[in-house]
């Protein structure tokens, strides 16, 4: 449940999800940070919130919720490592439809969702420095998208953001120079590729949008 939470809160905002934010709070008691979050999200216009969303996922490649991304960038490697991850999700009886990559964070987590807690955590963990990354550069930003992936490195059982969010700095930083030095380290999911299968599901893919 807390997965596939969490891949809503890190979707483009709609209004199923300001509809739906009681329920999530009801899914994160221990979890301060992402609680104001939610706040925050029920306090602003759908517009306002769909906007910042754009200007924060859309336009920088070091903010990018696509996890190759922050790996391979545009390099072929980025094609194998597609390639990778659907014969992971395949080999799990997950059927990937076709209107997201599957390396989308909030699609990722659809799948995780569909894991066993052992491997789900397994798995997360593998993107452990990507999530940190981004959440520490969300941080730095003022922005209390933070939170979700702190929580998203607390189920990984993994060290949280090295960033303290102070909510409210807007650093002016040229964002070409942010996405020339951001770079992080090599990811591969599943490891060996063994244990029980499961019915075959579709894993709902979000889909891309063009940055306006």
């Amino acid at each position: 449940m807390k997965f596939r939470a969490l891949a809503a809160l890190l979707a483009y905002p709609e209004e199923e999800l300001i509809d739906g934010l009681a329920e999530l709070k009801t899914l994160f008691p221990k979890e301060p940070e992402l609680l104001k979050f939610l706040e925050d999200l029920g306090s602003e216009e759908l517009q306002v919130l769909q906007e910042r969303y754009v200007s924060l996922f859309d336009r920088s490649r070091a903010l990018s919720l696509h996890l190759f991304e922050h790996v391979h960038g545009e390099s072929r490697d980025r094609g194998q490592a597609m390639v990778d991850l659907l014969a992971t999700y395949a080999k799990r009886g997950v059927r990937v439809v076709d209107t997201e990559l599957p390396d989308y964070l909030p699609a990722f987590l659809e799948f995780l969702s569909l894991a066993s807690p052992d491997e789900a955590k397994g798995l997360l963990g593998e993107t452990a420095d990507i999530l940190r990354g981004v959440g520490d550069r969300l941080a730095e930003r003022g922005s209390r998208y933070s939170a979700v992936f702190g929580a998203l490195l607390a189920i990984a059982g993994e060290p949280g953001l090295a960033k303290k969010l102070t909510v409210g700095s807007s650093p002016r930083e040229d964002l070409t120079v942010l996405d020339r030095e951001w770079k992080d380290p090599e990811v591969t999911f599943g490891g060996p590729q063994g244990g029980p299968q499961t019915v075959p599901q579709t894993v709902q893919f979000y889909p891309r949008r063009t940055p306006a």
